[in-house]
């Protein structure tokens, strides 16, 4: 069976590549949002035309990024929510939302101290990892039914 799986949240360090990799030998279909930032905030704009005002900038942006987030959610198995530590996911916690209302299944990937900040997100979720390695642990256990060496 192949898992599908969307991989939401954080875009400044390489977590998402850790899970992949870790994941070569699973049959495991990944898909997230753009993380390109720049495309990702001007991607409305640059398609649609410029806006003197940055809230319309921003929401032709977020309309347009929308799409493509709205389709990943809507087909993934699996949803991995990641809040980074230096930046507020405001996205982060929408996506989880979103992938809660529709019933997906949620894997939150956070770090110990933003606990208590998380503590709905973290109560939707399946799992409340610390590490990408954890991640691949739990995607690993859900297609082979084994557990870490």
């Amino acid at each position: 069976m192949t898992l599908k799986v969307y991989l939401s949240g954080e875009i400044h360090t390489d977590w998402r590549e850790q899970i992949v990799a870790g994941a070569a030998d699973l049959d495991v279909a990944f898909n997230s949002p753009v993380t390109d930032h720049a495309a990702s905030d001007d991607c409305g704009v640059a398609i649609l035309g410029a806006e003197e005002n940055k809230y319309w900038h921003d929401h032709k942006g977020a309309m347009v990024n929308a799409i493509r987030t709205r389709k990943g959610i809507e087909d993934a198995d699996l949803v991995v929510v990641r809040f980074g530590e230096k930046y507020r996911q405001w996205n982060a916690a929408f996506d989880a939302g979103y992938a809660a209302a529709l019933g997906k299944s949620i894997v939150v990937l956070s770090l110990p101290e933003h606990q208590h900040a998380l503590k709905e997100v973290h109560a939707a979720a399946l799992a409340v990892a610390e590490e990408p390695r954890q991640v691949v642990e739990i995607l690993t256990y859900v297609l082979t039914g084994k557990l870490p060496a």
